[in-house]
């Protein structure tokens, strides 16, 4: 007996579908790996003791003997790599609706979706940088940082319960949306992925917020975030998550002003 055109597609489908997810499995395994191999050896030198009670990563140092240019290098190659850890579990299911809809033509959209997250690491180091050296000369700017982020984790975590948030987190998780429609054309495809990955920066600031407060090479904060991300994306019930996830930020957030207050 011979196959139906109908069920050989499905049989394609099917091998389709398992050889793209478990090629993703194998690229977020990949760069997971090689950023706890990055925060251990980052772990390992110890940060600066800052007036207020904290510590400054060494993401914010050059090593010895290092130039700027080669800081620079090294912060945006970790970052890099660390959002592709931290954003595939979450974008994956995008990327396979625009793979079906342009038949095939997935690379483009992802170049386009992960160059944003790029450029926002390569903007984040000059910034990070200027801060720390601000940082470092004023003793009272110092001891300012830890009330400052307490208040920065309850304002992300009061995004999180808005209808901003709601808005940007039902784009993102439509497959097709008014405002972010991922087009089946491949020559859009570019174009597309940028498109995708600011409406993502959009919706994911203020968890990159709290991760940047808690340490952007910090491996627990991290997972938390990326835990957090992934599943308000692709959970039945993101929108809950994503209330859940804004409660618990805010809690933290008062916890940590709590202590940056001496209570």
């Amino acid at each position: 007996m011979t196959s139906t055109p109908s069920a050989e597609t499905a049989v394609r489908v099917v091998a389709d579908t398992r050889r793209f997810f478990v090629t993703a499995a194998l690229l977020f395994l990949g760069s997971a790996a090689l950023t706890m191999s990055w925060c251990a050896s980052m772990s390992a030198m110890p940060g600066m003791d800052m007036p207020g009670g904290w510590t400054m990563s060494m993401a914010w140092m050059r090593m010895p003997g290092q130039s700027w240019a080669g800081a620079a290098a090294t912060f945006i190659g970790m970052w890099s790599v660390m959002m592709f850890a931290m954003m595939l579990p979450a974008v994956a299911p995008a990327l396979w609706r625009h793979r079906r809809a342009a038949h095939g033509a997935v690379l483009p959209i992802a170049l386009g979706y992960f160059g944003v997250w790029i450029l926002t690491g390569a903007g984040a180091f000059p910034i990070g940088i200027a801060l720390a050296e601000a940082e470092m000369r004023l003793p009272m700017l110092s001891g300012a940082v830890p009330l400052a982020s307490g208040v920065l984790v309850v304002i992300a975590g009061a995004l999180q319960l808005s209808p901003w948030k709601s808005r940007q987190l039902a784009c993102c998780r439509g497959p097709v949306v008014r405002g972010c429609d991922l087009r089946a054309a491949p020559r859009s495809a570019w174009r597309d992925g940028i498109r995708l990955g600011l409406r993502c920066f959009g919706c994911c600031a203020p968890m990159t917020a709290v991760l940047f407060v808690a340490g952007v090479m910090d491996l627990r904060a991290m997972a938390l975030v990326t835990a957090a991300i992934t599943a308000e994306r692709i959970a039945p019930h993101g929108q809950r998550v994503a209330q859940v996830t804004g409660w618990a930020m805010i809690f933290a957030g008062s916890i940590y002003l709590a202590g940056a207050a001496g209570l």
